[in-house]
Formats: structure tokens, C-alpha cells, sequence
């Protein structure tokens, strides 16, 4: 099978959604000194081609991918919830706003808000003239921006569903993020983050690095954890655009970064192409020293990003529009963590397969780690 717009086939790739639950177990009085484990939860077979994106809410996670089809998955019964099947492309970017709707862009230039109450697409809005490449919705849930390759930032009222602003961009951005006080928000164009204030809509600061940026996020609303096509972390302070300390975090390129902050324990997680995903502790009173690593696992495969969905009792603050506080009553302190691993492509002229699946949702159980057949433990080892 060949990879859609590819002329070459891909091979080592899989079609897998993981889930992992993190447990902690306190060692002393000292949150560092805490000893991390992670179990496997789950696998399952999630789409016919590569995945591309990954959200998460209080009970729902979401995966888009090159098959154009967004598949929803039940955190709570662990079952398979069903399909969406309103992009024609790639779903490029998917994010949640709380419990009751969902945002999703594609390489049709569509943005579709949909109810997840009924999981009905509310409104599909033209939103670029090309590519979406990202999203992100601001704290309120009022604005959203979106870039794309038509070389536009747009500011979608999300109140109205109609488009407010729209500002050229100078080349395409890949990445647009908002920060968790929603007062300003950045852009990444190639190796370049360009730090936009919300009340002037104007640029108060750039951010260069060596290589291309694949992911960055928000540790404070000032302090921004940047990963590119390396093997290193860098922290930038927003305003002064400098680099306040870089370590080494993995052997090979980061794919994704995410951060969170729990009992005042600020936590960098972070996927590689190297297979691993690892837990960081940043002790932002010590800003010069080197995380600690909390814990790792290998998964022998190449990851694309990943998502992080808490459990209630973990009492876990968000730092990232990317997660959100579920209200699933569980074991005290464990969240479950959810990754994305490349997958393989399918012929994108096959569109019988995808027109013939089911639309409404379906029921199906996700494999548990006991239930798992000898093929995917092979395949997860």
C-alpha cells in the first residue's frame, strides 16, 4: 500500500492507539523523590492510515489521520464510541472546548465544530483556502485562531461562527498556541515562534532556534518549553525571548511536549521518534538545573505526539489546552496517558472502505493488556 501523494511505499509503521496509566508512589516528602511507573491500559487498532491527531476531554478521546476519518474512543468503558466522517483530507488538528464541543481542522480547509453530546457537526466553515495546519481556542471558548497554507492567521468568533479578523502571514504557519491566560498567543513559522499580544494583535517578541520546531507548549504563561528536530528541550522566557537553560532529553528527534502541574510539581512529557516516551520534574525555582526523569518507557516504535487525560482524583491542574480534568472516579492519583504511534498508509483513491463504516456510533471494546491476542503482543513488545 502506498502512502497517499506518495509515490514510495512506507514500511515499520503501525496503525495503533496506546494507553498508559501513570501511577505514583510517594518515597519521601519530596515530590521528586517519588518513584513513576507506567502500565499499558490499552491497545487498539485505531485507523487505516497514519494518525495525525490526537485530543482529549473529561471522557472522550479523539484521534484524526490520513484515512480523513475521526475516530472517538470511550475513556470511562473503554470501548470504542464511533466514527466522523465530514473531512475530505487529513485531519490535521483536533481540540476539545470542556465537555460539550470539538474542533477539527483538515486539509480540505475546513474547521467543523462539532456537539460532542450527540456528536453532531454543528457548522463547517471554509476556513482557509488551502491547508489548516493548526489550531487553538482561547481560554473563554469565545475565539479560536487557525493558521494555514494560504499564508492567513484567522480569528474565528466562536459565539457567532463567522470569521473576525484575518492577518497575512509572511510564510505558512505550522503551529498556533494560545497561553493558559489567553493574553497572548504564539505562532511557529519553520524555526521561527513569533510572540503575539492579544490586545494589539501585534508581535512583541521572536524566537529563533537552529532546527524546525515540531512542538511547543506553555509552562507558565511566561515560560515556554520549545522541541524541535533534535534531541534537546529548550525553555525561552516569553518576554525577554531568552533561552533560560536546554537539556538533552531523548537520542533522537521530539515529536511532541506536553506539561502539566500537580501539587505545585511542574511535569514535561515528552514523545521521540526514538520510541520513548519520558516524564520530566521542572523545578522552576532552579530554572538552571536539569529536570529530573520520573520515569520512561520504550515503545519500540515511531511516535507521532501524544495527549494526557486525567483522572478527577489525581487532582492534576492543567497547563495545556491539549488535556482536560475528567471526571471519572478512579484510583487516587493516576492518570492515563494517551499516545499516538505512526501508523500505516492506505491507498487514499480507496474511499469505498471509508464510505461503507458506520457513521453513528458503534460499541466495541477496547483490548485490554489481558485481553490482548499473540499478534498484538508481539506487535507491543
Amino acid at each position: 500500500m502506498r502512502a497517499p501523494g506518495s509515490g514510495r511505499p512506507r514500511r515499520g509503521l503501525c496503525r495503533r492507539l496506546f494507553s498508559l496509566s501513570l501511577g505514583a508512589r510517594s518515597c519521601g516528602k519530596r515530590a521528586a523523590r517519588e518513584s513513576w511507573t507506567l502500565v499499558p491500559d490499552f491497545t487498539h487498532h485505531a485507523h487505516s492510515a497514519s494518525l495525525s491527531a490526537v485530543a482529549v476531554n473529561n471522557r472522550y478521546v479523539v484521534t484524526g489521520s490520513r484515512d480523513e476519518t475521526i475516530q472517538i474512543y470511550d475513556m470511562k468503558k473503554k470501548i470504542e464510541h464511533g466514527a466522523l466522517l465530514q473531512h475530505n483530507g487529513t485531519v490535521t488538528c483536533l481540540e476539545f472546548y470542556g465537555t460539550a464541543h470539538l474542533l477539527s481542522g483538515a486539509e480540505d480547509g475546513l474547521i467543523c465544530i462539532w456537539n460532542t453530546k450527540r456528536w453532531e457537526c454543528l457548522k463547517s466553515i471554509k476556513a482557509h483556502k488551502g491547508h489548516v495546519t493548526s489550531l487553538s481556542i482561547h481560554p473563554s471558548g469565545k475565539l479560536a485562531l487557525s493558521v494555514g497554507t494560504d499564508k492567513t492567521l484567522r480569528t474565528w468568533n466562536l459565539v457567532e461562527g463567522r470569521s473576525a479578523f484575518i492577518k497575512n502571514l509572511k510564510q505558512n504557519a505550522h503551529i498556533i498556541k494560545w497561553s493558559p491566560s489567553g493574553e497572548k498567543y504564539v505562532t511557529v513559522i519553520t524555526n521561527k515562534v513569533d510572540v503575539y499580544n492579544l490586545d494589539t494583535a501585534s508581535i512583541t517578541g521572536t524566537i529563533k532556534t537552529e532546527k524546525r520546531i515540531s512542538s511547543l507548549t506553555f509552562i507558565t504563561d511566561s515560560v515556554l518549553a520549545i522541541a524541535g528536530d533534535d534531541e534537546v528541550i529548550r525553555l525561552y522566557n516569553c518576554d525577554s525571548q531568552k533561552c533560560l537553560f536546554e537539556f538533552k532529553a531523548h537520542e533522537n528527534r521530539i515529536k511532541d511536549i506536553y506539561s502539566f502541574e500537580r501539587e505545585g510539581q511542574h511535569v514535561i512529557v515528552t514523545a521521540s521518534s526514538d520510541g520513548y516516551i519520558k516524564m520530566w520534574n521542572l523545578d522552576l525555582n532552579k530554572i538552571k538545573d536539569v529536570p529530573s526523569l520520573l520515569c520512561e518507557v520504550n515503545t519500540k516504535a515511531r511516535l507521532t505526539c501524544l495527549a494526557v487525560w486525567f483522572d478527577q482524583a489525581s487532582e492534576i491542574k492543567e497547563n495545556s489546552d491539549k488535556a482536560a480534568t475528567s471526571s471519572q472516579a478512579n484510583e487516587v492519583e493516576k492518570s492515563s496517558i494517551v499516545r499516538k504511534k505512526k501508523v500505516c498508509w492506505t491507498d487514499k483513491n480507496d474511499k469505498t472502505a471509508k464510505r461503507d463504516r458506520k457513521i453513528t456510533p458503534k460499541k466495541r471494546k477496547l483490548e485490554t493488556p489481558l485481553q490482548k491476542n499473540k499478534k498484538k503482543l508481539k506487535s507491543s513488545e
